[in-house]
């Protein structure tokens, strides 16, 4: 089954926001994309963080999810230096004892030139 949501940025290739596999749903990476413009998010990474974490909670919707539901996910930074400020956004998602599995590495370039990038994994209800 596919979820996607007109409250997310729409794909850009031969993708989905999101597809269910078993129990399981497999979030596409989500950049800071302002859904409504179709533009690029480019303020602090407070802001930045806030608009993915916003497209990643409308996908979660499209699936009748929300952030408790997600297991783990997968954070890509175009610069490691800023991993305590998005993790001081992030952690605002999610309740710190039942918080989702997750790694944040550094990549050399996103999508777009995005500092940061957040795919995920949820488990179905």
């Amino acid at each position: 089954m596919i979820y996607n949501s007109d409250n997310a940025p729409a794909p850009v290739g031969p993708y989905n926001q999101s597809k269910a596999a078993g129990n399981l749903l497999f979030g596409s990476g989500q950049i800071p994309i302002n859904p409504a413009t179709n533009e690029l998010v480019s303020g602090t990474i407070e802001e930045e963080t806030h608009q993915v974490m916003k497209n990643i909670g409308a996908v979660l919707n499209a699936a009748d999810l929300d952030y408790s539901d997600i297991i783990k996910c997968s954070i890509f930074v175009s610069d490691i230096h800023l991993y305590g400020r998005i993790n001081a956004v992030y952690a605002q998602y999610f309740d710190e004892d039942t918080a989702p599995a997750r790694e944040l590495v550094e990549v050399a370039n996103l999508p777009k030139f995005a500092r940061v990038e957040i795919s995920f994994i949820a488990a179905l209800k």
